[in-house]
């Protein structure tokens, strides 16, 4: 005979089990809040203002887009969804990336950066004509392989400064040659590819990339100044010896005012249409969608002139908005810099604040006429794929340094000796 037994009787006081639904929705809590864990209030200054930049860069596109879209895709949220989905992809890997420790990227340095190299170095042998030849197309999707040599560059400049950036510094020894090696055909051999490729501005961002990174390692001053001659050298001889850089910089020297009509006309045409632009948004602008350049007057207004349109949708208010933004993300890698310990994580993150911020800088500098039109977009803002996930794994690489705060680590293992 088969006795069943009855069921057990919770204890007096016993938590009863919970339900499995609320469990499960427990631990996706738990996990949601181990991919956001930090001890530092830089980290999540630095994540919402990136992601708040993202997400105001597609509202901005939509708006600068939307009409030239219509004309060519029939379509006014093609360009937008395009880059909706880019951003879709870039923010996952960003915070994938900030869950990486120190040893990975010093692991990955190498790889990544003569992948970017070979990627370039191939773009550059099949390009055709035209001015700018820095795009490859793969299975109908277009990217250029000089975005991923910045992104290499984070990992790669701090490996290579902080392991020679004392030997350089010895000129007595002659052992210097042992940083040269390294540095100057790698860096050196990224920037003549990216120059062959006809695209001056990205050339800029990689050398200001190269001279940071040897100043917050430490470089010598004298030693900086006589390699800053020698590329500012190289880089007036490629500028005379290419027409159209030279016509253009002379179009931007005299203002837009003087000298041959055509000339002007090639390459005025966009800055004064931006200024114009500008001067219509005023100080509180026409608001948002408004903007009368957009309509085939402004070329790229949605890439590198996207900051023009700010200006003239959003006013003053809307531009010093952005420019806030850009202030305090600098803010933000500053205090993650200061608070480093390993040299390799404080001067990655200083490469990627030259990168981004200087980047920003050019970008409202050639908006406003202070710089000859470089083709530069506005990071996270402008439309652009590959410019957009390589700049938020960028913010990824340094997130990962600052989740935990190096120093309190320190002082914790010193107490405990």
């Amino acid at each position: 005979m088969t006795t069943t037994r009855p069921p057990a009787r919770p204890r007096p006081g016993a938590t009863p089990p919970e339900p499995e639904p609320e469990r499960r929705g427990r631990s996706a809590v738990v996990g949601v809040r181990r991919i956001f864990a930090a001890e530092t209030p830089e980290y999540f200054v630095l994540l919402g203002t990136t992601v708040f930049l993202v997400v105001f860069g597609l509202v901005m596109v939509l708006s600068s887009s939307s009409i030239e879209s219509w004309v060519s895709d029939n379509d006014f949220f093609a360009r937008t969804s395009r880059q909706a989905i880019l951003a879709a992809i870039g923010v996952p890997l960003m915070l994938i990336a900030s869950r990486a420790p120190t040893v990975f990227w010093k692991r990955w340095a190498w790889h990544a950066v003569l992948g970017a190299l070979v990627l370039q170095a191939f773009v550059v042998a099949i390009g055709g004509g035209g001015y700018n030849n820095n795009w490859l197309t793969v299975a109908g999707f277009s990217f250029q392989p000089s975005e991923f040599i910045k992104l290499a560059f984070v990992m790669w400049l701090p490996l290579i400064v902080t392991r020679k950036a004392p030997v350089i510094n010895d000129w007595k020894n002659n052992e210097w040659k042992q940083y040269v090696l390294p540095l100057a055909p790698v860096a050196g051999g990224a920037l003549l590819l990216v120059m062959l490729g006809n695209d001056l501005g990205t050339t800029i961002i990689l050398t200001a990339m190269v001279l940071g990174a040897m100043f917050f390692g430490g470089i010598r001053l004298r030693i900086m100044t006589a390699i800053t001659a020698v590329l500012a050298l190289g880089a007036f001889v490629a500028i005379r010896i290419s027409s159209s850089r030279s016509d253009r910089i002379d179009a931007w020297l005299t203002g837009c005012l003087e000298g041959d009509p055509v000339l002007l006309g090639r390459y005025c045409y966009q800055p004064l249409h931006g200024w114009q632009a500008l001067a219509n948004g005023g100080v509180f602008g026409l608001g948002l969608g408004n903007s009368e350049s957009k309509w085939n007057w402004l070329p790229e207004a949605e890439t590198d002139f996207i900051f023009a349109v700010v200006g003239e949708e959003l006013g003053l208010v809307g531009a010093l908005l952005v420019v806030a933004l850009f202030v305090v993300l600098a803010i933000c890698f500053v205090r993650i810099v200061r608070r480093q310990v390993d040299p390799f994580a404080r001067l990655a993150t200083s490469v990627a604040m030259v990168w981004i911020i200087g980047q920003a800088l050019v970008n409202i500098a050639v908006v406003l006429g202070l710089l000859p039109v470089l083709g530069v977009p506005l990071p996270f803002i402008s439309a652009g794929g590959s410019s957009l996930v390589t700049s938020l794994v960028a913010v990824g690489i340094v997130l990962s340094f600052a989740r935990r705060d190096p120093r309190r680590d320190a002082v914790s293992e010193g107490s405990l000796r």
